[in-house]
């Protein structure tokens, strides 16, 4: 008599999960049938999530990304409550790309960029290869930004941060393959308002704002989270070391001053 295997569903930890892209990517893998542990630091975004995800299919925990022992800690406690780990979502990042003129920008504001967006990236994968070593399916997104690939004034930080984000994950896909597979998403402009914890003073979009877009409109966060969740199936399976831009073609777009 055959006997039947039991199909235990995938599991993800999505950094940063609690607001943004972060939460529509939560959302997306646990439309998915993903297990999803959530790493998030604002105590807003962990109430919301927690009210509106299914609980039974959903961890939340405070963690400072850039501080190793709770890094440790929640993919320990992860693993512990779900028994296995498949995805690695590492989203959790300092969002606002403006510092400071070279200049005047303090090297604890550089350093601080640099840790939450880089070596929160390096930390949580230190400590989840481990058990994404044991899964059949593994696969790590890193979520970059097209301001990895251009710039404006005084945004030094945060565009190193997400370029060596970018360095990092084809390193990692060369260390990590076969087993684990390793990309990253860089978004252009993706109004996140409608999934963030804060109160968002910022006026509606205009309409210069969308038409500036080749695809006619500014991103949504459903439009990164799909692509993350593609990046992590079985679809992408031939996929790992690349950088997929998701900017509605701003980055191939000439601009001159008339």
């Amino acid at each position: 008599m055959r006997q039947e295997t039991s199909y235990a569903p995938p599991v993800a930890i999505v950094t940063g999960g609690g607001q943004g892209i972060g939460r529509a990517a939560a959302e997306r893998l646990l439309h998915d049938g993903y297990r999803v542990s959530i790493f998030e630091r604002d105590a807003t975004a962990r109430a919301v999530v927690l009210e509106a995800l299914p609980k039974e299919r959903t961890l939340v925990f405070d963690i400072d990304v850039s501080n190793e022992d709770q890094v440790l800690q929640g993919v320990v406690e992860t693993v512990a409550h779900f028994g296995s780990l498949d995805a690695l979502i590492n989203n959790a990042a300092i969002s606002n790309p403006y510092t400071a003129p070279i200049e005047q920008l303090e090297l604890s504001a550089w350093e601080n960029i640099l840790r939450v967006n880089l070596t929160s990236a390096f930390l949580c994968v230190k400590h989840a290869v481990p058990a994404l070593r044991k899964s059949h399916r593994a696969a790590i997104v890193n979520v970059a930004s097209t301001r990895a690939l251009q710039s404006e004034p005084n945004h030094e930080a945060y565009a190193s941060s997400k370029g060596a984000l970018l360095s990092l994950t084809h390193a990692l896909s060369i260390s990590l393959g076969p087993h684990i597979r390793v990309n990253a998403v860089s978004p252009g402009w993706v109004d996140t308002r409608v999934l963030s914890a804060k109160r968002v003073s910022a006026g509606p979009l205009r309409d210069e704002d969308h038409a500036q877009h080749p695809v006619g409109r500014v991103g949504q966060p459903a439009d990164i989270a799909g692509l993350i969740a593609f990046l992590v199936s079985a679809e992408a399976a031939f996929v790992t070391g690349q950088n997929f831009v998701a900017d509605g073609g701003m980055t191939k777009k000439m601009i001159y001053a008339e």
